[in-house]
């Protein structure tokens, strides 16, 4: 089977990851273990994990004219992913700060950068997103952005994944254009049952416990969480996300798509870091084996 076209619109950031024996409570200080700058981003995370899933795709985004630009648009290139749709703006590149504890928690601060700057798509990259099979979009990047493209896609009758993070209310025509929609749990309580009910086909994350499918119907499939040892929890949202939309763009039946879906996100807890941890599909594959 050919390799699923999967078009991702978002943020690339980089990471600046501390590891430490426990989070800080407010106005607390405490030591840190080690420090490290990771290529991220929930839109970039996603693509490289797509693509580590098997899927063709490309990456529409924004990276500033700072010094962390150029190691951030060869990651994704590194990992498959397309970079043609990649603009440079000047100032600077978009920043994450996380603290991760021992446990495998974390805490995330998010400066947009020139992810704030992508406030348009060029006839490039609408013309790309008609001609994807899946559209995968995050809110890490102006929320008038992400309707353009979730609209362009539902306009060519191209299947749109959307994953609200960070969460914040979702426009009507938004929701309109959005086929699989794809929360934690918390994302779920904020968005509310009005939201949810809107979209076809909601994903809840229930992180050790899994996962849940909603379909159009209204049936429902619980899907469980494979058993590992959490190292890092950064990027396992991104790791199932990646992976759900390229096995749903293959055409994998909800049940599948969860199953390979929980599979990555596992597996990317056992990997420190964000999008470095996202596994390849002969790994998803095995582990779908093993525990389903």
């Amino acid at each position: 089977m050919p390799s699923p076209s999967i078009t991702v619109v978002g943020s690339i950031n980089m990471d600046l990851v501390a590891s430490t024996q426990s989070l800080p409570q407010p106005g607390q200080t405490v030591l840190g273990r080690s420090f490290a700058t990771v290529p991220g981003g929930e839109g970039s995370n996603q693509a490289i994990a797509a693509s580590r899933a098997g899927g063709d795709v490309s990456f529409g985004g924004a990276v500033g004219s700072d010094s962390f630009a150029d190691p951030l648009v060869e990651t994704l290139a590194d990992a498959g992913v397309r970079t043609g749709r990649v603009r440079r703006v000047e100032g600077a590149s978009g920043i994450a700060s996380i603290s991760v504890a021992a446990d495998g928690e974390n805490t995330i601060i998010v400066i947009p950068g020139a992810n704030g700057l992508l406030t348009e798509l060029t006839d490039a990259d609408l013309s790309l997103i008609a001609g994807s099979r899946m559209v995968v979009l995050q809110l890490e990047i102006p929320v008038n952005t992400v309707i353009l493209a979730a609209r362009a896609a539902h306009d060519a009758a191209i299947p749109v994944l959307l994953n609200p993070s960070p969460v914040q209310e979702l426009p009507a025509e938004l929701l309109r254009a959005v086929t699989f929609l794809v929360v934690n749990e918390g994302e779920a309580a904020a968005l509310g049952d009005a939201t949810l009910a809107a979209v076809p086909h909601v994903v809840t994350t229930l992180g050790a416990r899994g996962a849940r499918f909603r379909g159009p119907s209204g049936e429902r499939i619980d899907v469980p969480a494979p058993r590992i040892d959490p190292v890092d929890t950064t990027g396992a949202g991104d790791a199932f996300a990646g992976a759900l939309a390229v096995l749903l763009a293959e055409g994998a039946n909800p049940r599948s798509a969860l199953q390979h879906a929980c599979a990555a996100g596992a597996l990317a807890t056992t990997v420190p870091g964000a999008s470095s941890s996202s596994p390849m599909r002969a790994a998803i594959d095995d582990m779908v084996r093993s525990s389903y």
